[in-house]
């Protein structure tokens, strides 16, 4: 990608949770292309097909991040990287995230075996276990590379404790991404001034209704997502705090509920947060 390109950031996955139901969004996915850098935040169900999409050759792929190990944001990391190794990658792709994304990989590739050590010996392909390096995330510096300095803060989504919010910044751009989280205090200083800040978000009044539709006669399900998600209420508080040049909502919850329009997502953050606001769907592009 060349180096004049507009920082942008697409959310090419947003819905919350792992499940697929006809019509329904992606999980979560991200490309973010700063300063001509592609990076790929998250690496839920279809982030494949959605980066060629958007017109990304898969062999400039070189840097992932992973907020979590729920299978919403990383099932399709092995996927992705065997695919653009098929594509032509031959240059280390660095992939930053929790310490567990280690065992991830191994087991992916023992899986894969048969395929890759076919693809080594019949088509000539380098070693595709010589082509991934994984660097296990903790809080604070995490990357500098050139101008690009990534920062990780711990987030709030028990009863994981190795669950990470990232910072993006570079000379012009400054791009935070939640992660997965309860509503944060901590978010508002790490965001500071940022020009887009991705918070998940979730609408309080419309759980009854996605309750009845999963089945949670008992509850269980409604208080675990009270207790580790973040209503788009506060998500909008963190961003006004904050002072972010814009806000997105995205890992929705619900998503593609047509009783639940953009209009209500809307109406959660006014008077909250009044600057540029977007609603996520899977392909939203945001221009920086």
């Amino acid at each position: 990608m060349s180096k004049q390109t507009r920082d942008y950031v697409v959310l090419l996955g947003t819905k919350g949770g792992p499940s697929s139901r006809p019509g329904s969004s992606k999980p979560t996915s991200n490309l973010y292309v700063l300063d001509g850098q592609p990076i790929v935040v998250d690496c839920g169900l279809g982030v494949t097909h959605s980066l060629v999409g958007q017109g990304m050759h898969l062999r400039d792929l070189s840097l992932i991040f992973i907020t979590h190990l729920h299978a919403d944001h990383y099932l399709e990391l092995g996927p992705l990287i065997h695919t653009a190794w098929t594509s032509g990658r031959k240059e280390l792709i660095d992939i930053y995230g929790p310490a567990g994304l280690a065992a991830y990989w191994a087991n992916f590739v023992e899986a894969m075996r048969a395929d890759i050590d076919l693809r080594i010996t019949d088509d000539g392909r380098m070693d595709i276990r010589d082509l991934v390096r994984i660097h296990a995330v903790d809080a604070g510096e995490v990357l500098t590379r050139g101008d690009l300095q990534v920062r990780a803060l711990r987030t709030q989504h028990p009863p994981m404790t190795d669950c990470f919010a990232y910072s993006f910044r570079t000379p012009r751009s400054h791009v935070v991404c939640s992660g997965d989280t309860a509503p944060l205090p901590a978010l508002v200083e790490f965001a500071r001034g940022a020009d887009l800040l991705v918070h998940e978000a979730m609408l309080v009044e419309a759980l009854p209704a996605l309750m009845a539709k999963l089945g949670d006669t008992g509850g269980k399900l409604k208080a675990r997502l009270l207790r580790v998600h973040s209503p788009a209420q506060d998500a909008a508080a963190i961003a006004a705090e904050a002072g972010v040049g814009a806000l997105a909502f995205s890992h929705l919850i619900p998503s593609n509920d047509p009783a639940f329009t953009e209009a209500h997502w809307r109406d959660a953050a006014r008077g909250i947060y009044d600057g540029p606001l977007h609603i996520g769907h899977d392909g939203l592009r945001i221009d920086l």
